[in-house]
């Protein structure tokens, strides 16, 4: 039981008098008041209902338009106002006694200007005349109650607007009149509470028997009842004289003790309204009026009963009803004036409370006024202020945790930061993790909250929370306690959350627990596992080598985790690369020896470093052992190593460690298996083993004819006697006819030991076999002199008399001829039907055509062969001119471009390579010519055949937009669909760049690289029909422009390949001096083409490189920047100098006429573009070459040009 007297009191409501509307003249302002003798009045559907004792029913809109009509002829005794609908039901009387009737108006249909009264019937029950005391309906139309003073209540069930469809009974009889009556729907369950003035009881309606349970044996007056809306959960309400009581269908819930006679009560919007007798007199308030209470006076409460407050309270005089419409409370007291409350809004009400510090009851308010979260966080956050200064901390902070989400956490941490409030702190900052609206500051914070406090248990709580409830990060709490020196919980929450790195960290560098971190990573995926080992593997391999060791050796085999239940072979294994872990070992030799034997044993594909590591270990064993058996042994193995194969494709560097280690059969070794044999002639040479010398010559001279050329000279060179071995080479020499006899004798003139003596046999046999060669030689030039002769004499007979055919037989069927014949110049005759029966031809002869064919075939095909070439040179130098023509014409319709055709000669050598001509204007020189001879107007190129200096009076007036500049590889047809990375070893790739060689040779050891020469097309037709090369190597943009593109099987990239200066540009040539035509060209340039090709003929200008240098570039413009990578390479491959560089170009166009206009930049003049930006780019390329001089390196670069 509540006692009211200890709720507080507001204002929370405005009291006016309602004033009459203003008149035509702006009269009004007068109160407002009713027809007399009102006796009953309701609300609703927009209207104040009332009825008077005349028997009128009359109704007021909230325009105070006031209007009526006669509903009964003596007076109405109760009106009930349907909310949901346009239906009005009335109780009055028409004639004397107690006859009461029921009548039912439909609001929205007209009778004569009056409501229509849908239905009439008497509201006795039974045949017992007795007084209605009060009525309810229920909105669904379906009920209606009448309650009686005898006690009685009439149900009507149906249709309550027609007496067709509905029934009455009575439900309920008693001895005590009938005070009140309210039906409750919950879902399909209807209820009616009845009350009387002594017991209050609940009907179940959805039932058939209507069953009914009696909730409490006291009742209450007539109008002191009333139902809850459902924020009161539907309760009936009942107000005694002392206690005012809610009840639910089936039982009695809370009372509140208001004392006082109570006359009416209702419910509205969440608030109880009371009034009652007020007989006690009470001083002037802000709730009594400007008037003494006297002892006639009505008191209106309204209560908040979920708050627990007074909403308002006022004294008024004879109060007949209070109704609630248009949003307000309207009191209707007995003199006929209205008086309005208005509930003020939300937010005034929460500033009263806030000005009083009742925080508490402002949030119960805001939640009962559905108030958003914004609006309750900040009610939370003036709550927290005003107890944070008063100093109750702990207090404050609750109402701080209630704005998490909505406040800004830092106004919180910075209050109780300042305060050192730390545990206050610690409290909030746990719920902002709770609520996962932690950042990684805020779990900072925390976590030293927790250490200053030394709070272990609320740390561990908090780090060892389940994955679901983790809410902060992991990380960041990782670092903390690692600083604050809780190890142990940072290494628990680095495991269970894998961050393995960070434990790993920390069990290296703060704990020192080597075995452990080691067990950790043998319990890691593969990939995690390969990438701790190879960051941490040289610590571990300091501390616990053998250990880490062997989970190396697994790792590099099928590793499986440590922790793998599933056990070997269920999953997969992964391999890491043995070669990758070889610098681990930096201080341990032993362990690496151990580890690269278990690798070459249990896994023969290893890679190829493993094995030269496992090479230079046993060199370096052996050549520092003392012991000769051990070394010995050392020995073998080393050597057993060198035989395994495993170094053909790094030969040179098993070669120098040999060579270092002095360790000569592994040396003698190499040299043979790289087919070294003048290296292993000149080994023995050194050590002057001369029978090893010969059998050296013996072994291999078959091989290379020049080992005995070599010898001679050796054993000619010795001042001791050696003519045995001298002999055995000259017999050699001879045999084989490897030297001519001039220069054996100048070679063993050097020897003062070796006699005329020594090569006499050999002198005699030489000029022996000379001279019979000489009598061959003349012999077979009488021969053709005589054959000469006689031709020319046929040729003079042909000429000059006739020719006699004296053949008698036929030279098929060797018949004697008969008519028809047919004779031929060269002496044959046949029978006509025999040559037609056997000839191909009618104008060749059958027996002579054989061998003519072949002399013609061979005319033939070196005609076709040259015809090819010099379409094809045609063709390509067509489709190349007609691009720029087209594009010229489109700036210039009015113009007429002839082309004219021409070859040069370096179009004409097809059989040797261009790094073997020397020339460097091949491709020009001719267009030049014509050029200069005002031939032609203009000359089209490919720009990496124009050299970086062009002769005087020439220039490149134009560079058109750069194709693709790459390499490309044509594969034979059996390769389709492979890399060069692919190919099989010793593959034969065909190209006849210097540059491309060079490259592809460092990057493909395992591939063989020879010359191939001719036009685009023949080197296709070498590829496709004979077996020479696995593929060919060519520019991508030639492919592109003579339509082969579809046969490009791999384009090379900048890493496997650069390319050639100017490479997929074509340039156009122009002489300097004619103005018009540079003019006319220059709108061809392309601004990222032309500043891109300048730096690269700048490069190459300062290295004077051209085709047959391996110089090599790679290029790029982005956002203003022009990025040069610059190469040049020995020919081998094997020493290159490489560097990249870049520059400003980002320069405005100056509109500045002057001598200047027409500068070459390396050959080029493009007035169109920034001179600036073109100095930058010839600058870079210089830069370039100078930054490669400053690397002491010019030596290298020397070696590449020569």
């Amino acid at each position: 039981m509540a006692a009211y007297l200890q709720w507080r009191r507001f204002v929370f409501f405005d009291r006016e008098m309602v004033k009459e509307p203003p008149g035509p003249e702006g009269a009004g302002g007068k109160p407002f008041a009713l027809p007399p003798g009102i006796t009953v009045c309701d609300s609703g559907r927009g209207n104040l209902v009332f009825g008077d004792m005349e028997g009128r029913i009359w109704f007021l809109p909230r325009s105070l338009q006031l209007s009526g009509f006669q509903a009964y002829k003596l007076r109405v005794t109760h009106l009930y106002q349907l909310k949901q609908h346009s239906i009005l039901v009335s109780v009055g009387e028409d004639e004397e006694g107690i006859n009461p009737l029921v009548k039912v108006w439909n609001l929205e249909k007209r009778d004569g200007g009056n409501p229509l009264c849908t239905r009439i019937f008497p509201a006795i029950p039974g045949n017992k005349p007795t007084v209605v005391s009060c009525l309810t309906v229920h909105e669904n139309l379906n009920f209606m109650a009448i309650g009686f003073a005898d006690g009685s209540v009439v149900l009507t069930k149906g249709d309550i607007t027609r007496d067709r469809h509905s029934k009455t009974q009575i439900l309920h009889e008693g001895s005590y009149p009938v005070t009140g009556l309210a039906f409750r729907q919950s879902g399909k369950t209807t209820h009616l509470f009845v009350v009387t003035t002594e017991n209050i009881q609940s009907y179940l309606l959805s039932v058939k028997d209507y069953s009914h349970l009696e909730l409490d044996t006291h009742g209450c007056g007539l109008h002191c009842s009333s139902l809850s809306d459902p924020s009161q959960d539907l309760q009936f309400i009942v107000a005694g004289n002392e206690c005012v009581y809610l009840y639910q269908p089936d039982e009695r819930g809370p009372c509140f003790a208001f004392e006082g006679q109570k006359l009416i009560v209702h419910w509205y919007r969440g608030y109880l309204i009371i009034v009652s007798k007020d007989r006690k007199t009470s001083p002037k308030s802000e709730f009594a009026g400007n008037e003494a209470q006297n002892s006639d006076k009505q008191v209106l409460n309204i209560y908040d009963l979920c708050n627990k407050f007074i909403a308002y309270s006022s004294i008024f005089d004879d109060v007949v009803d209070v109704l609630a419409e248009w949003g307000s409370l309207y009191v209707l007291t007995r003199d006929g004036k209205i008086h309005v409350l208005q509930e003020k809004d939300a937010q005034t009400k929460l500033e009263m409370l806030f000005r009083k510090n009742l925080f508490e009851m402002a949030i119960n308010l805001a939640k009962s006024h559905h108030l958003d979260s914004d609006g309750l966080s900040e009610i939370f956050r003036q709550y927290g202020d005003h107890l944070y200064n008063k100093g109750n901390h702990d207090g404050a902070i609750q109402q701080y945790i209630r704005t998490i989400g909505k406040l800004e956490p830092s106004y919180v941490i910075r209050k109780f930061l300042d305060a050192q409030r730390i545990h206050n702190l610690t409290a909030y900052l746990q719920t902002l993790h709770l609520q996962s609206l932690a950042n990684a500051d805020h779990t900072t914070l925390l976590l030293n909250c927790y250490t200053k406090l030394k709070d272990s248990t609320k740390l561990e709580e908090f780090i060892k929370a389940s994955e679901s409830e983790v809410r902060f990060d992991v990380e960041t709490a990782i670092k903390v306690l690692r600083q604050a020196g809780y190890y142990s919980h940072a290494v628990y929450l680095a495991e269970k959350h894998a961050h393995h790195e960070w434990y790993l960290k920390i069990q290296l560098e703060d704990i020192k627990n080597y075995q452990e971190a080691l067990r950790y990573i043998g319990k890691l995926p593969f990939d995690q596992a390969e990438s701790n080992m190879k960051r941490y593997g040289k610590i571990l391999m300091h501390h616990v080598p053998k250990e880490t060791t062997e989970l190396l050796k697994n790792l590099c085999t099928d590793y499986q985790p440590s922790g793998n239940s599933e056990g070997p072979g269920i999953l997969e294994g992964k391999k890491a690369n043995s070669e990758e872990f070889i610098p681990v070992f930096a201080n341990n030799s032993r362990e690496l020896k151990a580890f690269l034997e278990h690798m070459t044993e249990v896994q023969s594909d290893s890679p190829q470093g493993v094995y030269d590591t496992l090479l230079e270990l046993r060199l370096q064993n052996w050549a520092h052992e003392v012991d000769k058996q051990i070394k010995e042994k050392l020995h073998d193995e080393a050597l057993t190593l060198l035989k395994s194969g495993r170094f053909k494709t790094v030969f040179d560097k098993a070669l120098v460690l040999c060579q270092m280690h002095n360790f000569k059969d592994g040396v003698l070794y190499l040299y043979e298996q790289g087919k070294l044999f003048q290296q292993i002639m000149h080994y023995h040479m050194q050590n002057e083993q001369y029978k090893k010398v010969i059998e050296v010559c013996e072994l291999y001279g078959d091989q290379e004819a020049c080992l005995w050329e070599q010898a001679l000279g050796y054993f000619a060179r010795k001042e001791e006697d050696c003519k045995e071995y001298i002999a055995a080479v000259l017999k050699h020499i001879e045999n084989k006819n490897l030297m001519p006899p001039l220069l054996v004798v100048q070679t063993l003139a050097h020897n003062s030991t070796a006699t005329l003596s020594v090569i006499k046999d050999y002198l005699v046999n030489k000029l022996q076999k000379q001279s019979c060669q000489i009598e061959q030689d003349g012999q077979r030039i009488q021969k053709y002199r005589d054959e000469t002769t006689r031709i020319r004499q046929e040729i003079e007979e042909l000429k000059a008399s006739p020719k006699i055919f004296q053949k008698t037989k036929c030279s098929i069927c060797t018949s004697a001829l008969e008519l028809p014949s047919v004779h031929f110049l060269c002496g044959h005759s046949f029978h006509q039907h025999c040559f037609e029966s056997y000839s191909e031809s009618d104008s060749e002869c059958p027996t002579c055509m054989p061998e003519n064919r072949k002399v013609m075939d061979m005319i033939r095909a070196q005609e076709q062969k040259r015809d090819l070439h010099d379409q094809f040179q045609h063709q390509l130098a067509r489709i190349q001119t007609d691009s720029v023509v087209e594009m010229l014409r489109e700036f210039y319709p009015d113009i007429c471009f002839e082309i004219v055709a021409m070859s040069t000669t370096g179009d004409k050598i097809l059989d040797t390579a261009l790094s073997k001509i020397g020339e460097k204007s091949l491709f020009t020189k001719e267009l030049e010519n014509a050029l200069e001879r005002n031939e032609v107007d203009l000359v089209v190129h490919s720009l990496k055949d124009l050299p970086t200096s062009l002769p005087p009076g020439f220039t490149i007036g134009a560079i058109c937009k750069r194709e693709n500049p790459h390499d490309a590889v044509v594969f034979h047809p059996k390769n389709c669909g492979k890399t060069l990375s692919l190919l099989p070893e010793k593959s034969v790739i065909g190209t006849s760049s210097l540059r491309r060689a060079a490259q592809l040779k460092k990057k493909f050891p395992q591939l063989e690289f020879r010359d191939i020469r001719g036009n685009l097309n023949t080197r296709l037709k070498k590829l496709d029909e004979k077996e020479d090369f696995s593929a060919i190597i060519l520019a991508a943009a030639g492919l592109k422009r003579m339509g082969w593109e579809n046969r490009i099987g791999q384009l090379l990239s900048p890493e496997d390949c650069l390319y050639a200066v100017g490479q997929g540009a074509l340039a156009v040539e122009v002489r300097a001096k004619d103005q018009e035509t540079l003019n006319m060209v220059s709108v061809l340039h392309d601004g990222e083409t032309v500043l891109c090709c300048i730096a690269e003929r700048a490069f190459m200008k300062h290295l004077e490189g051209g085709c047959s240098v391996p110089v090599a570039v790679n290029t790029m413009l982005k956002d203003g920047q022009l990025y040069l990578t610059g190469a040049v390479y020995s020919l081998d491959g094997s020493d290159s100098l490489k560097e990249t560089m870049q520059t400003s170009v980002n320069y405005p166009q100056r509109n500045e006429d002057g001598p200047n206009d027409d500068v070459q930049h390396v050959g080029i003049t493009a007035k169109n573009i920034p001179g600036q930006a073109q100095e930058a780019a010839e600058n870079l390329g210089g830069t370039l070459i100078f930054e490669l001089t400053l690397k002491k390196e010019l030596h290298s670069i020397e070696q590449c040009l020569f």
